[in-house]
């Protein structure tokens, strides 16, 4: 539905002091002009997710300014102990994207073919063994720590500026292990550039099937990224529960899931209320991961 231009101002202007039901009838003829959607990752660092948060938060409540929300956001929660707004109070989950398995990778030099003997070969070399992050708070690095904790392993964290370094960096062996996602990973490992150990989710990856998870050495490990769409508090829940039927609407789409399997990904179809939920239990999952980590923002 497209209004006339001088009508949906007239219409947005009073908004705020019409009628409950004059509301929800304003609220149901939205979209009538295009929606922003702020996206944290020009220098992908963890940085990038607070502005982009904090301008989201911001934003008038009125479904035309949503936030990519990822596991940074949950991990940021933590990490930064001076932001200016809270994720889960002042961020209204709209919808849930896709969950994407990250991939235990290391270099062809490392005398191991499994996450046992991975384990074992750590074991015998406590602390020489370099695991590249993409930052300081970046999930390759939350993946690492929380290996370390589980496994019992003691492996020197070296953060970069960004994943695409670090890769750089384990392709040529100044370091030897990475917590990294499949996309960026896959074609190093199909190569044989890279050796893939396991994936980091609970479950394998259709992309990588014959690749065990780390939780089949390692019980109870999982880790994965997961993207969504967030709306500042306050948004009219009939916006949010359109854009909800719409987001789930678009990940049955065969050409969608079709890229999200590209990327190395799963549609995860969720309603507001799920993805809420799931956003809580990350950000107490990962800021346990961050405390006993001591990790700190670059």
């Amino acid at each position: 539905m497209k209004l006339p231009r001088r009508q949906f101002l007239r219409l947005a202007a009073g908004a705020a002091a019409l009628p409950a039901v004059s509301r929800i009838t304003w609220a149901q003829a939205y979209p009538t002009r295009p929606v922003h959607l702020i996206v944290g990752y020009a220098a992908a660092g963890p940085s990038d997710i607070t502005f982009a948060t904090e301008t989201v938060v911001r934003a008038p409540a009125d479904g035309y300014t949503l936030l990519l929300v990822t596991l940074s956001n949950a991990i940021s929660a933590t990490l930064y102990d001076d932001l200016k707004f809270n994720f889960i109070r002042d961020i209204a989950p709209v919808a849930s994207i896709m969950r994407a398995p990250s991939v235990m990778v290391v270099n062809p030099s490392v005398p191991a073919t499994t996450v046992s003997e991975f384990i074992a070969y750590a074991k015998a070399n406590p602390g020489k063994i370099n695991m590249a992050t993409a930052g300081n708070g970046s999930p390759p690095q939350a993946y690492g720590e929380m290996f370390k904790m589980m496994a019992g392993v003691d492996l020197a964290s070296v953060a970069y500026r960004g994943g695409g370094p670090a890769l750089v960096d384990l392709l040529g062996g100044q370091v030897q292990v990475m917590f990294e996602s499949i996309a960026s990973s896959i074609a190093y490992i199909r190569a044989g550039k890279l050796r893939a150990l396991a994936v980091t989710t609970a479950t394998r990856s259709a992309t990588l099937p014959d690749v065990p998870t780390v939780a089949e050495f390692v019980p109870g490990y999982e880790a994965s990224g997961w993207f969504g769409l967030g709306a500042p508090k306050n948004t009219p829940t009939q916006i949010i529960d359109k854009l909800n039927k719409e987001v789930n609407a678009a990940l049955v789409d065969p050409n969608m899931t079709a890229r999200i399997a590209d990327l190395g990904g799963v549609p995860m179809s969720m309603t507001p209320t799920e993805f809420s939920r799931l956003i809580a239990e990350e950000t107490e999952k990962w800021g346990k991961v961050i405390r006993v980590a001591n990790i700190k923002p670059d």
